[in-house]
């Protein structure tokens, strides 16, 4: 292949783009929010509801939600429910939407109501295993079995 921007493995380096008609389509890598939730009258918030609001937050490399993924480790909510902590991770250090998806799950917990302290912690420790974490759905989306 003659055209300097392709690179000796194959692909093209960032930012350069394949030519017009060649390549694959670029992938989107857009990160959803989640969910709102809606408490009854009377109701507190507890860790169930922060989770079905995190639900629709899917990693847009593997399009599965990182709740079914097992990505979120814990969620506490305070008493009061003014203090809501979701302790999470990544599927990789080098996950190129982290920082979109810690804010997807921020902006989510942050949209509560009542919530006046959300607090999304990121760790490495367990590291992620979809083997371990995952649901049986995601499993078997990812042919894992």
């Amino acid at each position: 292949m003659s055209d300097s921007a392709f690179d000796a493995h194959g692909g093209y380096p960032p930012g350069a783009g394949a030519p017009p008609g060649m390549g694959h389509p670029p992938m989107d890598l857009t990160v959803s929010e989640g969910a709102d939730v809606k408490l009854g009258d009377g109701e507190t918030l507890r860790p169930e509801h922060v989770l079905e609001a995190l639900r629709p937050i899917k990693d847009p490399e593997i399009l599965i939600s990182i709740v079914d993924l097992g990505l979120i480790y814990g969620v506490d909510v305070t008493e009061d429910g003014k203090k809501c902590s979701v302790k999470m991770t990544l599927t990789g250090p080098g996950c190129p939407v982290g920082p979109q998806i810690l804010a997807a799950v921020h902006n989510t917990v942050a949209r509560i109501p009542g919530v006046s302290e959300p607090d999304v912690n990121l760790v490495w420790d367990p590291p992620w295993n979809p083997v371990i974490h995952a649901s049986d759905e995601a499993k078997d989306t990812l042919g894992i079995w």
